[in-house]
């Protein structure tokens, strides 16, 4: 056995000694106490969760750049995703994300902590799943299917309207583009955004169905109509070589960035109904 996996062992033995530690049962009564240690489940958790439920946020969701309910979670105390901290909260139930810290999760299970983790959404019609989910393991039922029904109606109108505004022009190819060249295919929340937004997305073109790296070179050469650039520095004053290639002067003067270059923003993050947002919004960003 590893050092860190005695060392987890024996923490988890000593908070269960401190505080006692039960059974991880299925939930029978909504869960009264409820932390959050993902960005995307925080946003779904403040969106759906009833006044004082939900306990605690990370401390990502305080930060603006990437958090659209970030007023809202500010009023919560934020943490770092430690098993520690998470269970002197007292938690009654857990959420994490797919990929949230795998040690964390292990050690709270190991405690009887309830947690349940939640899929990346890889689409729009994965953000009803998202929302049915949470309902469910908060015990918000009607409230997210009421979000559902409302986040349907909103995508009918938005589909109404790009239809509208599109009709009879030629559909503009669009690429994504950020730190390091990463663009993101149509197979992710980021290709479903252009899609609805009535772009050809031209990660499809180079093949990139989930996404991959696009030297500079071959961008340029692809020559798209519109550019959506990665989200915004955290620190615009500051210098990062992760983003460098955003500010090369060769994208600078291309004609997609001449043309009006629209922003890959919060409302992108995650798979939330702010996402109508980002495509309203890049609807009429792009439409001539």
């Amino acid at each position: 056995m590893s050092v860190f996996a005695r060392a987890s062992e024996g923490l988890a033995l000593m908070l269960a000694l401190v505080f006692g530690t039960g059974a991880a049962g299925a939930q029978t009564t909504p869960p009264a106490r409820v932390v959050s240690m993902n960005l995307c489940t925080d946003q779904l958790a403040l969106m759906l969760a009833a006044p004082g439920q939900l306990v605690s946020g990370s401390y990502l969701a305080h930060d603006g750049v990437v958090a659209p309910l970030r007023d809202a979670a500010r009023s919560l105390p934020a943490n770092r995703g430690l098993a520690e901290e998470i269970y002197l909260l007292q938690p009654d139930l857990v959420l994490a994300g797919r990929y949230s810290t795998v040690a964390t999760v292990a050690m709270l299970q190991r405690l009887g902590v309830p947690v349940i983790r939640f899929e990346p959404e890889y689409s729009l019609d994965d953000i009803e799943d998202a929302l049915a989910q949470m309902g469910t393991a908060l015990g918000r039922e009607t409230e997210a299917e009421a979000l559902i029904a409302d986040f349907r109606d909103d995508r009918a109108r938005l589909a109404a309207y790009q239809a509208q505004v599109r009709a009879g022009t030629e559909v503009p190819r669009a690429v994504l583009y950020s730190a390091r060249g990463w663009t993101g295919g149509s197979n992710t929340l980021s290709g479903d955004i252009l899609r609805a937004a009535g772009l050809r997305n031209l990660a499809d073109e180079m093949g990139f169905e989930w996404g991959g790296m696009v030297a500079l070179e071959t961008l340029l050469m692809a020559d798209p109509d519109r550019l959506i650039l990665g989200q915004p520095a955290r620190n615009p004053e500051g210098w990062s070589e992760a983003r460098a290639l955003l500010h090369h002067p060769a994208l600078r003067h291309s004609r997609a960035f001449r043309a009006g270059v629209a922003a890959n923003d919060r409302d992108w993050v995650c798979g939330t109904p702010f996402v109508l947002d980002a495509v309203a919004r890049l609807i009429d960003e792009t439409t001539p």
